[in-house]
């Protein structure tokens, strides 16, 4: 373990708090030390490391042994999110041939938006329909780590409008909902479908000509 100095945020030889991105927000928890648990307010990725930022002044210094307890419920309401998303972006791009142009969600909230040139309530209603079919339809969601140039090898790996991966990473990690989607993503998900629950559009929006906002909730 080690502590950075500017931030007093702890950085760990290993963890599995996911540090945000992709429009997930990063994992909250605890950190413990000799039986003192310690907030994570956040985690946040700097340069290969994961820092942990912690609520208040610590006591914690480097080579302590610590343990990390995600908080779960927080994070699994995420990978239920964050798979419904998926789902939502796999009907699209089947379906409707429209990319996605920006994203962002928050536990069982999520937005998208995507490259339509006119949406409507009849549309709406097709796609929330279509949405939970695959959710009924508890398809598999599975991940794994490809290597860059084999990786883009894939059709329509990436869905942006813009391809927002960095040039430096070597290795590409990909989800994929068999049998509906496959993309490029570094984020946390439910292993089937079937795990997401009912999901419900709950409004839309135009943000330009071309482009039109989708509003998801995943039910608690």
């Amino acid at each position: 373990m080690a502590v950075d100095g500017e931030s007093q945020g702890v950085i760990l030889n290993r963890t599995a708090f996911y540090p945000g991105g992709g429009g997930q927000p990063a994992d909250q928890g605890t950190l413990t030390v000799n039986g003192v648990s310690y907030v994570i307010t956040r985690a946040k990725k700097v340069g290969d490391a994961v820092l942990h930022m912690i609520e208040d002044d610590h006591p914690l210094s480097a080579g302590m042994y610590v343990s990390g307890h995600i908080g779960w419920e927080y994070r699994y309401r995420l990978m239920r999110t964050h798979t419904a998303m998926h789902i939502l972006c796999g009907v699209i791009w089947r379906d409707y041939g429209a990319s996605v142009t920006g994203g962002d969600m928050e536990p069982l909230l999520g937005r998208m938006d995507f490259e339509f040139e006119t949406m409507r309530q009849e549309l709406v209603q097709e796609i929330e329909e279509k949405i939970n079919a695959e959710v009924a339809a508890a398809r598999e969601v599975r991940t794994a780590l490809l290597p860059r140039e084999e990786a883009f090898q894939i059709p329509d790996l990436i869905r942006t409008k813009i391809n927002l991966l960095p040039k430096g990473i070597d290795q590409v990690r990909i989800v994929e909902i068999v049998g509906l989607d496959l993309q490029a993503d570094g984020g946390t998900h439910v292993r089937n479908t079937a795990e997401v629950g009912r999901l419900r559009v709950v409004d839309y929006k135009s943000k330009g000509k071309i482009n039109k906002r989708i509003y998801l909730e995943v039910e608690a």
